[in-house]
């Protein structure tokens, strides 16, 4: 079975680390092997071996309108018909800054790059030079990209201490940061007691949806808030995800909070390779040419990425797909829910808006990593290979998210959850 995506896994394992370019394709979390795919449409994966997928990774969540959305994909024809990569000043980034900047307030200039890592580096370096510290302060449990010093863990001794989560980051960039954990208000106090006057910015994902979907309480999310201000650190919200998919503005927007930078991309793209950082005017008019920070990108602000964004962004708001999307996520939630319960399954959905996590019912609501059941991920993997087998493609991984698009249909949802109902059967 799928014997062409095998052929290509193995001729890729001799060319590639892992025979991937990004971990988690590799189906190494879910012990299997990655199917290889060749088309997308709407809600659909099509596979070298001939099958479809309804998909609910939608390339980690650009996809707000699902792949290859027809306006957009309107727009990036005629936009492939006039220039691939300038290099040079053009209109089309122009277009997408002012649409961003007169729609989310604290966003008064950005600065376009390739990619949430790159406009991650480039929000701490803002930072560190505006505040002339240099720790920052993280959340265990948060990802905001391959940043050396922001992949590091919570160390064992006291609250903040931090290890390196990958081989190749030096101590010397651990020591650069702090972690606390998610939900724990004592060690978010102890923290910026002990090191409040070192703290460049606190970065965080005000909506954590890399390791699971962690919601946080509103009241811990604004005491952080409150302790970076009377420290005189910089609030640094990483919208990657969260990012015009919960709201215009985002989860800042959800919450009532209006932080110094905040980084982008994903949907801003509409599926192609695009981040932004921004915020302040103050704090980006420090951004070469302007001023000393330096950061460039050959590649940033690429024409294709900037008007299929514009298009995306125009759509949503036009269409108001967030609304349908809402809708479409209760609905969900509530069924596969049901289903769990009338096979006697142990699981249940996170459900934020659009977004979406299946997993093993933990005591309480789950807000941090140390709360997800230790028997979550083997359960995960047999539902997904259940699924997979009935065409439904989620992210392979237990603590990725599922991301619904405009594509995802009544028809398309009632598939889905016909497939759900038997693996429930089967699982039971």
């Amino acid at each position: 079975m799928r014997e062409k995506s095998r052929e290509l896994f193995e001729r890729s394992k001799k060319v590639a680390p892992g025979g991937v370019h990004s971990p988690v394709r590799s189906f190494r979390s879910v012990d299997g092997t990655p199917i290889f795919f060749t088309e997308a449409q709407g809600p659909y994966l099509k596979s070298v071996d001939g099958e479809t997928f309804i998909d609910y990774c939608q390339s980690f969540g650009p996809l707000m309108l699902g792949h290859r959305d027809p306006d957009i994909e309107e727009v990036v024809k005629q936009t492939v018909s006039m220039a691939w990569s300038f290099g040079a000043a053009e209109p089309y980034s122009l277009e997408l800054a002012e649409w961003i900047t007169s729609h989310v307030p604290w966003v008064e200039k950005l600065r376009f790059v390739c990619s949430g890592t790159e406009a991650v580096m480039s929000a701490l370096r803002v930072a560190r030079a505006a505040t002339g510290r240099t720790k920052i302060l993280k959340f265990d449990g948060c990802y905001h990209g391959h940043v050396d010093s922001l992949l590091v863990k919570a160390g064992s001794g006291l609250a903040g201490e931090a290890s390196s989560d990958s081989a190749g980051v030096t101590a010397l960039h651990s020591q650069e940061t702090l972690v606390v954990s998610l939900n724990d208000d004592k060690a978010l106090e102890e923290v910026w007691a002990r090191h409040g006057h070192e703290i460049a910015a606190w970065i965080l994902e005000p909506l954590p949806a890399n390791y699971g979907l962690l919601i946080q309480r509103e009241e811990f999310i604004k005491k952080g808030v409150e302790l970076a201000r009377r420290h005189g650190a910089l609030v640094i919200f990483d919208e990657v995800i969260s990012g015009f998919r919960v709201a215009v503005g985002g989860m800042a927007e959800k919450l009532g909070i209006k932080p110094d930078l905040v980084t982008y991309g994903k949907v801003i793209g509409g599926g192609f390779p695009v981040g932004a950082y921004g915020g302040r005017r103050d704090l980006m008019d420090l951004v070469a040419p302007q001023g000393p920070v330096y950061q460039a990108g050959t590649l940033s602000a690429n024409p294709i990425g900037m008007r299929a964004g514009l298009a995306t962004l125009k759509k949503i708001e036009r269409e108001k797909v967030r609304e349908t999307l809402r809708g479409r996520g209760a609905l969900l939630k509530k069924s596969i829910e049901a289903l769990a319960n009338s096979n006697g399954l142990p699981l249940e959905v996170t459900c934020f808006e659009s977004l979406l996590w299946i997993h093993y019912k933990g005591e309480m609501s789950i807000r941090s990593v140390s709360q997800i059941p230790a028997n979550h991920k083997p359960l995960f993997n047999k539902m997904f290979h259940g699924l997979l087998n009935n065409q439904v493609y989620l992210a392979p991984s237990g603590f990725e998210v599922s991301f619904l698009s405009l594509a995802h249909s009544d028809e398309i949802l009632n598939k889905t959850l016909d497939a759900v109902a038997k693996v429930f059967r089967e699982l039971a």
